[in-house]
């Protein structure tokens, strides 16, 4: 191994492999031949059992490789307990090397694992030789109550010695902070390591009885290896992307604070990139989701290629990646690095045989020139990155004085946070009416900012603001509010209505917001049944195991549940399947053009045809003509929604609307009846 000009990583990797290969063949030396003649029928099935343990580690996915932990350690620990530590250390090093070979690892990886153990079992066996004379020589028993404190500090020194070296050696590889990982990691090696270990003075005792109770054994062993792959895989897709496994915003944002803060320790830089991909809604419109999808896939990988190891490639959503470059020094340093990754994107991309060129706007941020937190980085990170995209540079260096947005953002969000605290967020209704009959069955509310200065602001302008500084929450809480107060009121003057309220991605990923819908329905007195939540096909996609967990829990409490802009999104019939919803909306871009365009007909009739076959509702939005209206009676619409029928009103104006349209409806049904 040379280690001239190496990097601390590989000094490490080194120092530790050259100490466990020594210890391992100092105890051979000193111990092998009394050893050998005192191996037992416990000795070998231990023996087997760490070798299985080392077959089948806990893996979960880590940046570009898998990680793993080993559930051996019971047994390992419960050899150095009844068999001393040469033959711990002889299985387990044979264990992992075998281990190893069939995973395909390095050699190096290899002898540092095996010089790992040896250490940390050697430190476990001297401790014991220290503090007590275990395994007894006249055993068994190997060991009796009151050498209890002797194992649990055998133990102890077992968990310090291994979880510190393992520890280290991934902090180095992910150029993090020593100390900041281990104590990140300490919790999950406590409840998996630290179990095993409490495990290992049990299986010996059970063995000394018979070895038949081994068996018995496997199912706690068996509990904490579910448990702890379950554990590590939940952790992993809070932290990662689950299209292209990248890290994503919350994640990137946690390592960007770390390489700020180590940055300030070693007085260096930290650089910050975000990259949008441009013209990508073309490819999702002309090509499909899939092969957007496939192409976002290539572009991740691309990226991770063409970067470090120490570097992180995040996606933070959509067609917007985030890179981090923990030691830049200066902004020179990045531009360097935003043109070879301009370069890497200029090579074409082949989905499908079908060849892509793709760019990429890319802004730039660098600590301490430009901020000195994570969320001022990424915030001065992204209105560079608007400019180049506005300039078509390709990238951009955040200027200060080219900032025309901050300014006027901040201001936003500081009165957009009073306008939620002081009720100045009106609601509209817009009614839903029953095709056939012309009935208003239900309404849907629609959220408008009345602004003092700027006027009547648009959804779309403060929408995604809420949604990019957290203020998305207590937005729509206030919004829900308001609905079920006015639900409430109908009900009270005898109107049978239901009100749906729109819910943005953000809420999705909120595990309180079943339980906070449970409340504000309590504190006025509606029924579930008049309450349903509208979602759009692409907001569950963000992340559709969290947003499944919170949509189940909303559906098993009798909550209504509509896909809204139905036809946009990643639509399929098993992914419909698998939604528990009642209602699917057809995005009005199709029924405003069904009239002229043959294929916006065609969606609509088979949108219809599947939602009836599904035995979901189906509301058609954007009815704007009667033409419309009667040929979505002849498709068999459910309802429809539009200015043909009504604009989004005040709530007063609600009960003379259900009056007007229950006379039309009493109407129509005695005509037909004639």
């Amino acid at each position: 191994m040379r280690l001239r000009g190496a990097q601390p990583l590989q000094l490490y990797v080194a120092a530790v492999s050259v100490a466990g290969i020594g210890l391992l063949i100092g105890l051979a030396f000193v111990g092998i031949g009394d050893w050998a003649r005192h191996t037992s029928t416990m000795f070998w099935v231990f023996a087997g059992v760490t070798l299985l343990g080392e077959l089948l580690p806990i893996k979960f996915p880590h940046r570009t490789e898998e990680e793993e932990v080993t559930v051996s350690t019971a047994f390992a620990f419960a050899l150095v307990l009844s068999s001393g530590t040469l033959g711990a250390v002889l299985v387990q090093a044979l264990a992992s090397l075998v281990a190893d070979k069939r995973a395909g690892k390095p050699a190096a990886k290899s002898v540092f694992n095996l010089a790992q153990y040896t250490l940390a079992l050697g430190a476990c066996g001297g401790v014991l030789a220290l503090l007590a004379d275990i395994p007894h020589p006249d055993a068994p028993p190997h060991f009796t109550v009151g050498d209890l404190p002797a194992i649990m500090a055998a133990g102890l020194a077992f968990f310090i010695v291994n979880t510190t070296l393992t520890g280290v050696v991934v902090a180095l590889a992910q150029r993090e902070p020593v100390v900041d990982y281990l104590s990140r990691d300490i919790a999950f090696q406590v409840g998996v390591t630290g179990v095993l270990l409490g495990l290992s003075p049990v299986v010996v005792m059970a063995a000394e009885r018979s070895l038949l109770y081994i068996p018995l054994l496997l199912l706690p062993l068996g509990a904490v290896y579910v448990g702890g792959r379950q554990a590590v895989i939940t952790e992993y897709q809070a932290l990662y992307d689950a299209l292209t496994g990248l890290p994503n915003r919350a994640l990137f944002q946690d390592r960007v604070q770390r390489g700020i803060l180590a940055a300030r320790r070693t007085s260096s830089g930290v650089a910050v990139m975000i990259m949008d991909i441009d013209r990508f809604k073309e490819v999702n419109d002309t090509l499909g989701h899939h092969h957007g999808d496939r192409l976002l896939k290539e572009i991740g990988s691309r990226l991770e290629a063409s970067l470090r190891q120490s570097d992180t490639v995040a996606r933070l959503g959509g067609d917007e990646f985030a890179v981090l470059l923990p030691d830049a020094s200066t902004p020179e340093a990045a531009v360097r690095v935003a043109e070879k990754i301009q370069r890497e994107l200029a090579e074409p991309f082949v989905i499908d045989e079908i060849t892509l060129d793709v760019k990429g706007s890319i802004g730039i941020a660098v600590y301490p020139y430009y901020g000195h937190d994570a969320e001022t980085l990424l915030q001065r990170a992204d209105v560079a990155m608007y400019l180049a995209k506005e300039t078509h540079s390709g990238y951009n260096v955040y200027d200060p004085t080219r900032d025309r947005y901050s300014p006027d953002r901040l201001a936003m969000v500081a009165e957009l946070r009073h306008a939620i605290d002081n009720e100045e967020l009106v609601l509209l209704f817009q009614p839903k009416a029953e095709l056939l009959t012309g009935r208003t069955l239900g309404v849907e509310a629609l959220c408008r900012w009345q602004h003092p200065r700027h006027g009547l602001v648009s959804p779309d302008e403060f929408i995604p603001l809420a949604e990019h500084t957290g203020l998305i929450g207590p937005l729509t809480l206030r919004v829900l509010d308001e609905a079920l107060r006015r639900c409430h009121e109908w009900e009270q003057a005898g109107l049978e209505l239901s009100v749906s309220v729109n819910l943005s991605t953000r809420n999705l990923l909120d595990p309180q917001l079943p339980d906070a819908i449970s409340r504000l329905l309590r504190k006025w007195k509606v029924g579930s049944q008049r309450l349903e939540l509208e979602i759009t096909e692409s907001s569950i996609m963000a992340d559709p195991s969290g947003s499944m967990e919170v949509l189940t829990r909303l559906n098993s409490m009798g909550i209504g549940l509509s896909i809204d802009d139905f036809g946009t999104g990643y639509s399929s019939l098993a992914y419909l399947t698998r939604l528990p919803v009642d209602e699917i909306k057809i995005d009005k871009s199709f029924v405003l053009a069904m009239i002229s365009d043959e294929n916006d007909a065609v969606i609509v009739r088979s949108t219809i045809e599947l939602g009836r076959n599904l035995g979901l509702r189906v509301v058609a939005e954007g009815v704007e003509s009667e033409e419309v209206w009667n040929l979505l009676v002849d498709l068999g619409c459910h309802l429809a929604q539009g200015y043909y029928y009504s604009r989004p009103i005040p709530a007063e104006e609600i009960a003379p609307l259900l009056e007007l349209s229950t006379q039309k409806a009493n109407e129509h049904q005695a005509t037909a009846g004639t």
